[in-house]
């Protein structure tokens, strides 16, 4: 093995190819190439020397700054080595084939990165494009590299040639992915990794989020489809960020806007923050801010979520920063499982025995700060490196043991390419006779066939997981979801806690175990919301805040016969009409039955009075039976009174009608005879008013009125009023009938059953009638109060009209503004004391003299007192 960076200036010089000879004369170097990230040197083991395969160079070209090492990334390049070592110790795998390794550098400098491709192309130390000078090497593959901005610069060129690249880094965005059909990612598609996200942002029910990304197109990609993606789903966004790489040249002001971002950051409410950037150096510059007094503000508790390709490294100088703040992260990395002997691999690399590793000396002073003796200085350094350290006790930033997420990647895309060069071997045995006998070596195929092998590749890894490509060239797999765990001496562990995997059906597709999670401090291991409105309890629902994002609420109290059964519920929902809420709204509860029932208070009470009115009236009747034939009984005409009195009686016992549960028949008697029996009341009122005035007209000498006086005339006054009366019932009672029915709304906690009139028109009509009645009976009865006493009942008449009169006017507002039974207490009422008033004011004072002063119901008496008059 040899190293040469004699072509290429000292800030960016690349090794040479390092090829191993074999005792094999038939022996041809056929070059795999792969890019990926490593320090600024060059180093490979030798392969087994027992090794009887024809040797393949595997170029290797990992592109880092040349000032900012990540000690971290050597497992990259172990991963690698582990896997060509297993391959080359496994003979059912590219027999008689030995893999070797080549390692470029590009210093993340465009140029420097399309030298290197160029080279991997000529396999000549002259760097000169589609001229074939000297031994033909051809470059069948590209493994690399770690960072989609590299891997575009590479394809630019490699799409040309149509060799194919694997890379193990996030998908670059590319204007036209048809011009690259070259291109195969060992990462699933990262549309896999947003839903994954969203899918994690919908089970914990973080509807408020905040955005760091990094400030190029790829995080400008990322923004615009999350946007798209995450809004339909409820999911809004309280701050979105773009992080911008630290510079020396602009330290300050980069600073100064990391700051910004710091504030708005740990002064939003959103406690889940994605981030998407390449390094997550600049997040820990972020966190690292007030250890340097950057800014006053302390940092706060929050979930950082990551995708795939953000790993936990550091670079030198951050060797002591704490790492706390990302106690209690969420990544999504890419599914791998446990490559046995590969720890044991690593624990055998040792710095004084790996000669032909010239990487692990300059790592190894790096990540334990120390130093190896330099013979050629003749002096020892204050540290120096014994060579015992244990890389297992390194901080996870710096190495770690386990191999997963872009170390697992690469061992994955060394197998692609051995198992689709195998597959290709395999396909020009069974076309030997074609070729009439003569056997091609695997220099012989051109770059472009690799493709179909590669296309329909599928093969199970060491570790049991199959590899396979969509057509589109990106690998079919899952990722994991893992938990970071840190510990104050700079340690990390991460803890599987889910799974998401595409393949899978949709109710299966991602799974989370959140008592596996160990939460940040700040949350003091609770489940953090991050929402912009707390919930909103059952019995609130949400409404938007004006001028704030969507998912920023107030919580407003449900309206009257709503409820919300869940928090945060957009809209509360009605109770159906047989239930109402109860007093959290929160639950519909079954409305009550209610009616005016003999069973409640307020029924039996009128009831009662109903009973004892109908009783007085019935022994008024009775004593002016008894007294048939007395002056007072028969000074207004007997028949009318007695007919008064029983429409009375009638008045006090159809309120019996109003009380219990309605009935169809209850429902068309209950106001029509109501109106009927007052109708009839009150005129004969009415006809004892005009009796009063026409006799007292008769008594005048020579007057006409004399013959209108008679037995006849109240005859002909009540039965026209009352059919009158009648045949407005007869029409209600035709066209729209009363019927049962049930109020579901006039009391919110109670279905009251009723008689619906159905025609409101007509029960007013009804009423209008009876007060028109009672009108024209109050007006007669006025006029003629001032008649003679012996003959005159129209002071008496006059009183009574004006209680029946206040009554019922009374009644129509109380009547509309009542609900549910008291609507039929109110109408009872009324009619009890409408009819306890005409009782009371024209039959009480003559039951007073018939009952208490007989002495006073003479003629004599009567005839005294029209003298006097």
């Amino acid at each position: 093995m040899q190293n040469n960076f004699n072509e290429l200036p000292d800030q960016a010089r690349m090794s040479e190819p390092l090829l191993y000879q074999t005792n094999s004369s038939s022996c041809k170097e056929i070059y795999a190439g792969s890019y990926g990230m490593s320090p600024p040197f060059t180093g490979v083991d030798k392969p087994s020397e027992h090794s009887i395969k024809t040797q393949i160079s595997i170029k290797i070209t990992f592109m880092v700054q040349n000032t900012n090492v990540l000690t971290k990334n050597y497992q990259h390049i172990l991963a690698f080595l582990y896997a060509v070592k297993e391959i080359n110790e496994n003979d059912q795998i590219l027999p008689n084939v030995t893999l070797g390794v080549q390692i470029y550098e590009s210093y993340f400098n465009a140029i420097w990165t399309y030298h290197a491709t160029m080279k991997l192309l000529t396999m000549n130390r002259k760097c000169i494009p589609n001229y074939k000078c000297g031994i033909q090497n051809k470059l069948l593959s590209i493994i690399g590299g770690l960072y989609s901005e590299t891997s575009l610069l590479m394809a630019n060129i490699l799409g040309i040639y149509k060799v194919p690249q694997l890379t193990y880094s996030s998908a670059p965005v590319m204007n036209d992915k048809k011009k690259i059909v070259s291109f195969y990612q060992m990462v699933p598609s990262e549309a896999h990794q947003y839903k994954g996200i969203l899918q994690l942002l919908l089970h914990f029910k973080w509807s408020w989020v905040g955005v760091l990304a990094k400030d190029d197109e790829n995080g400008e990609s990322f923004t615009q489809t999350v946007l798209a993606m995450f809004s339909p789903k409820g999911i809004c966004f309280s701050f979105i960020e773009r992080i911008k790489p630290i510079f020396f040249s602009s330290f300050f002001d980069d600073l100064n806007g990391l700051a910004r971002i710091y504030s708005i950051c740990m002064n939003s409410s959103a406690n889940a923050v994605v981030v998407y950037e390449t390094f997550i150096l600049h997040l820990r510059w972020l966190l690292f801010l007030p250890e340097i007094d950057w800014v006053a503000m302390e940092s706060k508790g929050k979930v950082w979520i990551t995708t795939a390709h953000v790993e936990l490294t550091a670079l030198l100088y951050q060797r002591n920063w704490d790492i706390q703040p990302l106690h209690g992260s969420l990544s999504f990395s890419i599914h791998s499982n446990e490559v046995f002997g590969f720890q044991h691999f690593l624990q055998s690399r040792h710095p004084l025995k790996a000669k032909e590793d010239h990487f692990i000396r300059d790592f190894w002073e790096q990540s334990f700060s120390c130093l190896f003796p330099n013979p050629s200085v003749g002096q020892e350094a204050e540290e120096s490196c014994t060579g015992a350290e244990k890389l297992e006790s390194l901080p996870g930033a710096f190495f770690e043991i386990n191999m997963i997420g872009h170390a697992y990647s690469i061992y994955n895309a060394v197998y692609a390419v051995a198992y689709a060069l195998h597959a290709m071997q395999a396909r020009q045995s069974k076309h030997r006779a074609m070729l009439n006998g003569r056997i091609l070596n695997l220099q012989d195929h051109q770059t472009w066939q690799l493709h179909r092998f590669l296309k329909t590749l599928s093969f199970n890894n060491s570790a049991g997981d199959e590899v396979t490509f969509e057509q589109n060239g990106e690998l079919i797999a899952g990722f994991d979801i893992m938990n970071w765990v840190t510990f104050p001496n700079q340690t990390f562990h991460r803890v599987k806690v889910g799974r998401l995997d595409p393949q899978a059906p949709p109710a299966e597709a991602f799974t989370i175990n959140g008592d596996l999670i160990v939460w940040h401090s700040w949350f003091n291991q609770a489940l953090p919301l991050s929402v912009c409105t707390e919930s909103c309890h059952p019995g609130n629902f949400k409404r938007k805040q004006e001028g704030k994002p969507f998912c920023c609420c107030d919580c407003i109290p449900c309206p009257q016969g709503e409820i919300s059964n869940h928090k945060d519920m957009g809209d509360c929902l009605k109770c159906p009409d047989d239930q109402y809420p109860n007093k959290d709204k929160d639950v519909c509860i079954s409305k009550k039955i209610s009616f005016l029932s003999y069973g409640e208070p307020l029924g039996i009470g009128l009831a009662i009075l109903a009973l004892f009115f109908s009783l007085f009236t019935a022994s008024v009747l009775g004593t002016f039976m008894k007294h048939h034939n007395t002056p007072i009984v028969k000074a207004n005409n007997r028949s009318l009174t007695y007919t008064l009195l029983i429409s009375l009686l009638l008045c006090f016992l159809c309120t019996v009608l109003f009380i219990g549960p309605p009935g169809k028949m209850v429902c068309l008697l209950r106001q029509t005879a109501f109106g009927i029996i007052f109708s009839v009341a009150v005129s004969c009122v009415l006809a004892k008013t005009i009796t009063v005035v026409l006799a007292f007209m008769a008594t005048k000498p020579g007057s006409r009125v004399r013959k209108w006086v008679g037995k006849r005339l109240p005859t002909s006054i009540v039965l026209p009023c009352s059919l009158v009366q009648a045949i407005i019932c007869t029409v209600w009672l035709a066209i729209s009938p009363p019927f049962p029915d049930a109020d579901m709304h006039s009391e919110p906690e109670e279905i009251t059953l009723e008689c619906n009139e159905r025609s409101t028109s007509m029960f007013y009509f009804v009423l209008g009638y009876m007060g028109l009645l009672a009108i024209v009976s109050l007006t007669a009865a006025y006029l003629a109060r001032m008649l003679p006493d012996s003959f005159n009942e129209a002071k008496l008449i006059t009183f009574s009209m004006l209680v029946f009169c206040s009554v019922w006017l009374s009644f129509v507002p109380t009547y509309q503004s009542n609900k549910g039974k008291y609507v039929v207490a109110v109408e009872i009422f009324s009619i009890l004391a409408s009819s306890a008033g005409l009782l009371g004011c024209i039959f009480f004072p003559k039951c007073y003299i018939i009952v208490l002063r007989p002495e006073l119901n003479k003629r004599e008496q009567l005839q005294k007192k029209h003298c006097k008059t």
